[in-house]
């Protein structure tokens, strides 16, 4: 996942709207969102190489969402799957705080992590301070610290501010502001390291190249009387559409736990 906008409580209706692209190699192999075989609870994509995944719910409400970090390749690879973080907290049962004091953030490679459920959401890094809950606001996040002002990060959530308003969100104007291709010119490329060539491919919202892309978009949505969405559109090498998705369920609030 390398760049999302969320709101929270921006909505009278949906205290969370969050759309998201997973920009990858092509090569990795992923399986698109659905319910877990051997975690039911679960509801996300899969990386089929590590294990975990890049963005879920769980039945009872819970999400999150993790990106990397961007900055020179470890010598030292991680020695844990940024992904088991999202997989590990829709699999729990602590609250959003308990859980994220057992966290050993050093043990992964560079991350951000956004995770809750429908009375908290935080924010979580190994690359800056620890973060903590996040008041009601409409945030932006890509390969650097939250709302980090990088061209596509602006587009994303500015977008996403422009979708709010009285009523139900509109999904495909939702899915509009994950598929803009919009080039960044040379003179407002961030600069992360990377070779310029690679700033430029990186820098629009929705990526196409055949090795390194945008392998899918989601939309996410929990609603002020407890139900839950999930729609993600998958694209091969070309960027072009290869499935989409969608499920809307009932939150199971029993699942929580008060420890």
């Amino acid at each position: 996942m390398c760049v999302l906008a969320f709101a929270w409580h921006q909505h009278v209706r949906y205290p969370l709207i969050l759309v998201g692209n997973r920009d990858e190699f092509h090569r990795r192999p992923a399986a698109p969102a659905g319910w877990w075989d051997d975690a039911p609870d679960i509801l996300a994509g899969r990386d089929l190489q590590a294990g975990g995944t890049w963005m879920g719910f769980s039945r009872s409400g819970r999400f999150a969402v993790v990106t990397n970090f961007r900055e020179p390749p470890d010598p030292q690879p991680e020695s844990r799957s940024r992904g088991q973080l999202v997989s590990d907290f829709l699999g729990s049962r602590r609250p959003p705080r308990s859980w994220q004091d057992t966290v050993e953030a050093d043990a992964y490679g560079a991350f951000n992590l956004i995770f809750g459920d429908p009375s908290d959401i935080r924010y979580m890094t190994n690359r800056g301070p620890p973060g903590g809950p996040l008041p009601p606001g409409v945030y932006g996040l890509s390969n650097h610290l939250l709302n980090t002002s990088w061209p596509k990060v602006t587009r994303t959530r500015e977008g996403l501010r422009a979708c709010i308003g009285e009523q139900a969100p509109d999904v495909e104007a939702l899915f509009s502001i994950l598929l803009d291709e919009e080039m960044v010119p040379d003179d407002r490329l961030p600069d992360t390291g990377v070779p310029r060539e690679w700033e430029r491919l990186l820098s629009p919202v929705f990526i196409r190249s055949p090795i390194y892309g945008t392998r899918s978009a989601t939309v996410m949505m929990l609603s002020m009387d407890g139900q839950a969405f999930l729609e993600e559109r998958t694209f091969d090498g070309n960027g072009r559409p290869a499935g989409s998705v969608s499920f809307t369920f009932g939150m199971d609030r029993s699942e929580d736990s008060p420890t």
